[in-house]
């Protein structure tokens, strides 16, 4: 069980989204999978944006995560980041 801090990424749709910046998002979230770091991810309903829950050591520690996300990076989405006390 991962026992570090959780952060809940949300991400929110701006009115033009690259289609390319779209896919290298999800490979992103493939490599965070694939290295222990990201717990859940995926859209919301109403397709306006989505969420991930990644693990790190702190809040730097998580925007630097979230930096390096062709989401955030492309200028596509709005992002945040919030440190979650989930139970």
């Amino acid at each position: 069980m991962n026992t570090r801090p959780v952060f809940l990424v949300i991400l929110m749709r701006r009115p033009v989204v690259d289609p390319a910046a779209v896919e290298a998002h999800r490979a992103f979230l493939d490599a965070l999978r694939a290295e222990g770091v990201l717990e859940r991810s995926g859209p919301f309903a109403d397709k306006r944006g989505g969420a991930y829950l990644i693990h790190a050591d702190d809040l730097a520690a998580a925007q630097a995560i979230v930096a390096r996300d062709p989401a955030s990076t492309s200028g596509g989405w709005d992002v945040t980041i919030h440190e979650w006390q989930a139970l």
